[in-house]
């Protein structure tokens, strides 16, 4: 569990549903109870002539734009009939006047309710495609084992909340003789191009994942599936199709050095597997210009981004590469958690455009899993940017289980 969550924007109205407020809803649940009242307090304090007539008018306008039906209904019938109140008990004005401000407030809350139907009709149509949109990204993105070769795994997909469209995010891990082997990228667009796009490379990265002795070997064969994929293509997404990829792969056994491997495969330090538990297991990574992946203490202390030493492109863009791939080992101590996302979390912004930072969000967290830390991490983006964020989420979270109370030592 997160013992410290950033707070998430509150909700003064409707449930997590959607069944009093629409859901993104442009305004604040609150606007249209505050005209009724600006609206009532002007007919009972200010003079006779003055009966609030604009603010009962616009009151049903707005929460048709707010709330669902129900609420939208229940605005126009309170602004009618205070509206009919204060112009036919207490108004001043020639009756045919008074008549007419009733008939506006009329019109406008008949109006509201139709504009509400519209609205909602819009929303359903959008929530379907896209419940369709992520039952086809999670069909190809199905939840790793939550338990790996003694290494606790989570992982997440979440859609974009700004519109309908198939996002490329992709997500994969897999135990092989090599350890557990993982993936966590970003196709390039959006929609079905973009999924068949994500499962190209996810058939490519599980076949690689058994036979190649390095992440190098992985790296080539995703590079070769995604341009054969992009020969298949026409135009612009032939010429600039790519996607951004972290590769890892965590031995099962200890290694008795650190190094870097090289484009032939091997690690140019040069280590021996030892055939004991993993008490310090390391982590070797292939950054091909995907977000750096984090390094997150037990207690919380330390947030340490894993940035490679030399940045290397997508993948997609081989031609332009003049150097070859280099995979770095780093010490992955017991209790750490390594954790990978895409760019739908460094790239989401708050209301005065200030990305989000998960160094600084997650500094002083601590969790019980990795469950935990993908759930916290998911409603703090949230929160931070108001229940908007404009690109999908694919979110890896890994941790040495070996010493959790109810793990095993492999």
């Amino acid at each position: 569990m997160a013992q410290r969550r950033a707070g998430r924007s509150g909700q003064l109205c409707g449930d997590a549903e959607g069944r009093t407020r629409l859901r993104h809803a442009p305004l604040p649940c609150w606007v249209p109870g505050v005209l009724l009242v600006l609206g009532i307090l002007l007919g009972v304090l200010g003079p006779p002539e003055l009966t609030g007539s604009a603010f009962f008018a616009v009151a049903p306008m707005m929460a048709a734009a707010v709330y669902t039906a129900p609420g939208t209904v229940a605005t126009a019938v309170v602004a009618v009939l205070a509206g009919a109140f204060f112009n036919l008990v207490r108004g001043t004005e020639s009756e045919l006047h008074r008549y007419l401000d009733v008939a506006s407030v009329l019109a406008a809350a008949a109006t509201s309710v139709y504009v509400n139907r519209v609205v909602r009709h819009g929303h359903r149509a959008l929530s379907s495609v896209r419940n369709v949109a992520e039952a086809a990204q999670r069909a190809v993105l199905p939840t790793p084992s939550g338990r790996i070769g003694g290494l606790r795994v989570a992982a997440r997909y979440e859609a974009a909340q700004a519109d309908a469209g198939i996002g490329g995010d992709l997500y994969a891990a897999q135990s092989t003789p090599h350890g557990l082997r993982l993936l966590v990228g970003d196709v390039r667009g959006k929609g079905m191009g973009a999924v068949g796009a994500v499962a190209i490379l996810l058939g490519a990265f599980r076949e690689a994942a058994e036979e190649e002795a390095g992440l190098n070997g992985i790296a080539h064969r995703l590079e070769s599936a995604l341009r054969r994929e992009a020969k298949r293509r026409e135009g612009l997404e032939q010429d600039e199709g790519f996607a951004t990829a972290l590769l890892a792969e965590i031995p099962f056994t200890v290694p008795d050095e650190v190094g870097v491997e090289g484009s032939a495969g091997g690690v140019a330090s040069g280590h021996r597997a030892g055939s004991g538990p993993a008490t310090n297991r390391v982590v070797r990574l292939l950054n091909r210009g995907h977000p750096a992946p984090l390094l997150l203490s037990p207690d919380g202390s330390t947030v340490r981004t894993l940035d490679p030493v030399e940045p290397a492109l997508p993948l997609g863009l081989v031609g332009l590469a003049a150097e070859p791939d280099r995979v770095e080992e780093l010490p992955f101590p017991p209790g750490h958690t390594l954790l990978v996302v895409t760019d739908g979390v460094t790239e989401a912004r708050d209301r005065a455009g200030d990305f989000y930072d998960p160094v600084v969000r997650l500094s002083g967290w601590t969790f019980e899993s990795p469950e935990h830390l993908l759930d916290a991490l998911v409603a703090d983006v949230t929160g931070y940017t108001g229940g908007g964020a404009h690109d999908d989420m694919a979110l890896l979270a890994i941790r040495d289980g070996s010493e959790d109370p109810d793990g095993h030592t492999p």
